[in-house]
């Protein structure tokens, strides 16, 4: 397929924000591979747990080979249960993901994690094998593999991860801009309690950032270079969803909630400070001489105008035959249906009337949440007469 140009994006800047969810990262890698058909290339990842991982992957590598270390990403963790089912809905569907999901929790996903033994209730406290379920060694010599550090550290595209301090329960952001990436790092963000260990960085332990905040999306806007720019935020699990029916239902309603992002709260946040920025700067111009020296003022003169910032969300919104078990539910099959989800969700946004008569020129920050379902412009449903 040939690529389109990047005209409508010529002086954006592209981020790529990706949050946390396990099996459902392969929704993320769709996304990808619909903004590569686009010409979107990022120029700044940042990522929670699986989220980190696609991000690594990605910067890790040239242009060329970002979407085929996915695919061998993606194909290594999946290669346990790659049989089809022959019926993509129904009872028999949601039986053959558990299937899939209890052969994760017994045999680990390869290239990823592996399951220890003697488990943790048998081991001595104080390492490791006390406190986590499985081994995540696996995963560095992963990354190792899939990821070319040199270049993630050097070659342009910004990187930052997220993870919570262990001991103190501050949350960490490890940025390329700042300190020099390792697979640590990315182990970190994906240390999942109790299932994965914490990951020692310098003196201190670290567990998966998403126990705080699943979605680096608040970093990204606060550190920004001021202008104009547009961010692809791509959440793997929806805060909206149906009201349970059976315990089953309630334990994947649940997690649905605590790990959905903040993301309609981080931009109406944001939206709020642009507007009082712009206000303040006005309100300078229109002060008389005398009381522009105030240094009250002058602090207000500081604030400038910060661009438009459109923030895409494409969400991973579920399927019928998913249960609570859907994040380390590893089967081919289902790795390849997030993946074709989210290419097209990518693909329908981008192509979305809404998306290409975007007005670029108002200032703030403007929300674009268009497929699967009703299509919303910060927050409202938008037609073609809108």
């Amino acid at each position: 397929m040939a690529r389109t140009t990047r005209a409508e994006s010529q002086h954006e800047p592209v981020y790529l924000v990706l949050q946390g969810g396990g099996a459902l990262g392969a929704y993320q890698a769709g996304v990808f591979e619909a903004l590569e058909e686009h010409g979107h290339a990022p120029e700044w990842v940042a990522g929670m747990s699986i989220g980190a991982i696609n991000c690594a992957i990605i910067a890790g590598n040239p242009p060329e080979e970002r979407l085929e270390k996915l695919r061998t990403f993606w194909d290594r963790v999946s290669s346990l249960v790659t049989f089809e089912w022959p019926s993509p809905e129904g009872i028999g569907r949601r039986w053959f993901n558990e299937a899939s999901a209890a052969t994760t929790a017994l045999s680990g996903a390869p290239g990823f994690f592996t399951p220890r033994f003697p488990p943790p209730f048998a081991s001595p406290p104080g390492g490791d094998e006390a406190i986590s379920f499985y081994d995540t060694a696996p995963l560095r010599e992963t990354l190792l593999e899939l990821v070319d550090f040199k270049r993630l550290n050097n070659d342009g595209v910004r990187f930052s991860v997220g993870a919570v301090n262990v001991v103190t329960g501050n949350f960490a952001y490890f940025d390329s801009r700042q300190i020099e990436i390792r697979p640590e790092h990315i182990m970190a963000s994906g240390a999942l309690p109790p299932g994965f260990p914490p990951v020692k960085i310098g003196s201190d332990y670290y567990w998966d950032g998403g126990l705080v905040s699943n979605t680096p999306l608040q970093y990204v806007l606060d550190n920004k270079v001021p202008g104009d720019a547009i961010a692809f935020q791509v959440d793997l699990f929806s805060a909206r969803g149906a009201m349970p029916e059976t315990l089953a239902d309630v334990l994947q309603r649940e997690k649905d909630i605590r790990y959905s992002s903040r993301t309609r709260m981080n931009t109406d946040m944001e939206r709020q400070l642009l507007d009082m920025r712009a206000a303040a700067a006005r309100l300078v111009g229109k002060l008389p001489p005398e009381l522009r020296d105030d240094p009250d003022a002058r602090l207000l003169a500081q604030c400038r105008p910060e661009g438009t910032i459109s923030v895409v969300h494409l969400i991973n919104r579920g399927e019928m035959f998913e249960t609570q078990s859907k994040d380390y539910e590893f089967s081919r099959l289902t790795v390849q249906t997030h993946w074709e989800h989210g290419r097209h969700d990518a693909k329908h946004s981008l192509e979305h009337w809404a998306w290409k008569n975007r007005k670029r020129n108002g200032g703030g920050v403007v929300t674009y949440d268009l497929a699967r379902g009703r299509a919303r412009v910060n927050g409202k449903v938008v037609s073609r007469d809108s």
